[in-house]
């Protein structure tokens, strides 16, 4: 073997152990699990995916019937447990009471990142604080014939938000008086952003939530649909996630 084809094989183990470098640093990142909320599917995350993905970031969006707790908390469970590898599970709004009961028990999920979102108790309704901490939402809502919610479009005063008004989809009221038999917050890191303009959830009990899970908290300025807003900063937030527990 000459002694320039002996560099040449040199190079080329070089080139393979980087880009398999390159392969194991990428897929050690978790897997990003998003749960929308109530009123809303899964491209409600339209402008979060891409900056995830553009950081190395599997993502995957979950889209729940929004017909029960119960059921949205086992589809939530089955993408979860799909995943392989570390996972970081985020919940907005209804979809924080999804992933306290869907992301229990399962040891791959190393963080919760809860975006405005409901944060309940073992055995307590997700909408138990609705009068101890009300929101300007709660008069908005107006019930079908089948007991589906919708958001009264009177109140989407902006052009993007009447495109939300006229796509939004409608919640089993009943997902309000339901309740989780666990909490994956209790044994899961958590982090929490509040929003302090919310109309939907009182930033009162979305801090009321931070505090009792013992959640690092983050606030900002917007409403309650940050990841439209300000999607740069929810992005942030769940980077640290990823990072806080790596």
């Amino acid at each position: 073997m000459t002694r320039r084809h002996f560099a040449r094989l040199l190079a080329a183990g070089a080139m393979i152990a980087g880009l398999t470098n390159g392969v194991g640093a990428q897929s050690s990142k978790s897997t990003i699990v998003l749960v929308h909320g109530a009123f809303a599917d899964g491209s409600s995350w339209q402008r979060v995916i891409p900056l995830l993905e553009r950081d190395g970031y599997t993502v995957i969006a979950v889209q729940n019937p929004l017909s029960s707790l119960a059921t949205d908390v086992e589809f939530t469970k089955r993408v979860i447990d799909a995943q392989a590898g570390p996972i970081v599970v985020v919940g907005h709004s209804y979809g924080g009471a999804v992933i306290t009961g869907a992301a229990a028990g399962n040891a791959n999920v190393k963080a919760l990142v809860y975006i405005a979102a409901f944060a309940p108790e073992v055995g307590e309704p997700v909408g138990a604080y609705g009068e101890k901490y009300p929101a300007p939402l709660g008069a908005a809502l107006k019930p079908d014939a089948a007991g589906f919610l919708y958001i009264d479009r009177a109140h989407f005063p902006a052009d993007e938000a009447r495109i939300m008004a006229a796509t939004q989809k409608p919640v089993n009221a009943s997902v309000f008086g339901a309740s989780v038999d666990k909490a994956a917050w209790k044994t899961i890191p958590s982090w929490y952003l509040v929003t302090q303009d919310d109309q939907a959830i009182n930033p009162e009990l979305e801090r009321f939530y931070a505090k009792r899970m013992g959640a690092k908290a983050t606030e900002i300025k917007s409403s309650h649909v940050p990841f439209l807003s300000h999607p740069q900063e929810v992005v942030q937030l769940i980077e640290q996630a990823d990072a806080g527990v790596r």
